[in-house]
């Protein structure tokens, strides 16, 4: 099998995986957000404690977390993808999977606009036409429910900003994710113990609701380490276009599994989403295939340049 063949391949099961994981923790909605956050958070560091002891590569994660600077991005990113586990949580329990899947389709665009304004990173015409689409699809949204996708906006932006302190840091995925969960994990296991001094704490109190807690923590990693193993393997493009995978599915699961509402503002909405990220895709595999051929040409020049001298010292 080819790198690339099997790059894809992880990368579509870690979307599917992620993208029915809705079904999952619709399993243990009667679990608090909170406590099944800790669980998620604790089993996850066990999962990639025990990776790294096999791999020989806990040194790592001990330089990881030396320097203050880079403990602060790690710290920073940890409350991101806390912030954005919450909110998909919550968004299941309280019936709003198809708004959690909103705000996965908006990522991508939300992270166009902090590259531009954060990173002063130039946008293609497509791009911005996208973003504008996107833009309108949650205003016609708004006013047609009277209330902000307050869920979906949440889970975009917590999701681009972590990706954005993530280019910060000089660290691999498996590394970088154990260290973030690892410093905030204090925190969930206070938040644990809590609910077991109130009475409330939902492990132990029947088999099958703890093997899911407990599973919820390779649930977690798995995807992780295959969309790393993905990454290294398939084009930033392919990789951007297959990631929509993931909130296809959850949309999925709202509508056909748990038959949330669907209303003609929902119609309307998400079709504007699907045209801006269509807009979005095309324009940035233009760009990467004119980044492409610009590479290639000044790699032409350089060889060109490089063969001259020899060449023309062989002549008599």
């Amino acid at each position: 099998m080819s790198q690339t063949l099997s790059g894809v391949l992880a990368m579509v099961t870690s979307c599917v995986v992620w993208g029915l994981s809705p079904i999952y923790y619709k399993l243990l909605d009667h679990v608090p957000p909170a406590e099944l956050l800790s669980h998620r958070t604790l089993w996850a560091v066990v999962f990639f404690a025990v990776l790294l002891l096999l791999q020989g590569r806990m040194g790592e994660l001990r330089q990881a977390l030396r320097g203050r600077k880079q403990v602060l991005l790690l710290f920073v990113a940890s409350l991101m993808v806390a912030t954005n586990w919450f909110c998909f949580i919550l968004s299941i329990q309280i019936g709003k999977t198809t708004e959690a899947s909103l705000g996965y389709y908006i990522f991508p665009l939300m992270a166009v606009l902090i590259a531009r304004f954060w990173f002063a990173e130039q946008l293609a015409m497509g791009q911005w036409l996208a973003v504008a689409l996107a833009t309108l699809a949650v205003v016609i949204l708004t006013w047609g429910l009277g209330v902000a996708p307050w869920i979906a906006l949440f889970i975009s932006t917590t999701f681009a900003l972590y990706g954005a302190i993530k280019k910060g840091l000089a660290l691999g995925p498996v590394i970088s994710v154990t260290a973030e969960i690892l410093l905030v994990l204090p925190l969930w296991l206070m938040v644990m113990g809590w609910f077991h001094l109130q009475g409330q704490g939902s492990f132990g109190t029947d088999l099958t609701t703890s093997l899911l807690l407990m599973v919820s923590g390779p649930l977690t990693a798995v995807p992780l380490i295959l969309f790393s193993y993905a990454a290294r393997r398939v084009a930033l493009s392919t990789l951007g276009v297959l990631q929509y995978i993931n909130p296809t599915l959850q949309f999925m699961c709202a509508v056909v599994v748990f038959a949330e509402p669907f209303s003609q503002w929902h119609a309307i909405a998400f079709p504007l989403i699907w045209v801006a990220l269509a807009v979005f895709s095309v324009s940035a595999l233009r760009q990467d295939r004119a980044a492409r051929r610009a590479a290639m040409v000044v790699s032409g020049v350089s060889t060109h340049v490089t063969k001259s001298p020899k060449d023309a010292s062989a002549k008599p």
